[in-house]
């Protein structure tokens, strides 16, 4: 057998090495790593939908973090980012944008990513449409000492008790645990139903999925006042 040629060795050694890659490569995408948000989370977070604002009901009322709600200041509320994070909020109407600190929960509308302050919607210009296209990123995180707050799934908002606890009996067979809060807004007293305490938005997400169906209703991923 003739000896073959160094040039044809090491080409063939290359083909093996790139191969080799190829496959690894191949088993990599194959399997990927389930996360909820990219490294450092909450910044870097990106997220587009409709905002709305909410302004004199409720100025002056404690907010998630435990402030006093200034309709005037540069603030909003968000459902799950963490209380302290910074966003900048950009019109995708009118390509105006504004930094926002979330420091309140909400908006409790479903269809809906954000509530910003008056002086917020202002300085975006929606204040007279009442709701509009945004996107917003946040760029800031000053964490709260107790950690991000644990995620839940709210399933239904009454005036009278006695609903919520039914509500509640019922949710109670899909998933154990879970509370019965009350909030006093601007139109009165409410008992919110919230399900569980789960890790990752997606293992929150998936439950209120099963929850819509077995129950009929419209829940929707709030975190903690963490």
């Amino acid at each position: 057998m003739r000896p073959q040629p160094l040039a044809r060795i090491v080409h063939g050694l290359a083909a093996a090495v790139a191969l080799c890659g190829a496959l690894a490569l191949q088993s990599c995408r194959s399997s990927p790593a389930q996360v909820d948000h990219p490294p450092g989370y909450p910044i870097g977070f990106i997220q587009r939908g409709v905002a709305s604002w909410y302004g004199p009901g409720f100025h002056g009322n404690k907010t998630a973090n435990g402030e006093r709600y200034n309709m005037h200041q540069l603030t909003a509320a968000h459902r799950t980012l963490p209380l302290g994070s910074v966003a900048v909020v950009r019109s995708l109407t009118s390509g105006r944008q504004v930094t926002v600190r979330i420091n309140d929960r909400g908006p409790f509308v479903r269809g809906r990513v954000l509530d910003l302050s008056l002086a917020g919607a202002k300085a975006i210009g929606m204040t007279g449409r009442g709701t509009d296209e945004i996107e917003l990123r946040v760029i800031g995180y000053s964490p709260r000492p107790g950690g991000p707050g644990a995620l839940r799934v709210q399933i239904g908002s009454f005036v009278d008790p006695e609903n919520a606890k039914t509500l509640f009996s019922q949710a109670q067979a899909e998933f154990p645990g879970g509370r019965i809060t009350r909030v006093d807004l601007p139109e009165g007293r409410r008992y919110r139903v919230q399900i569980g305490e789960f890790r990752t938005e997606a293992e929150a997400q998936a439950a209120a999925a099963r929850l819509d169906r077995k129950l009929n209703v419209e829940s929707f991923v709030v975190r903690d006042d963490g």
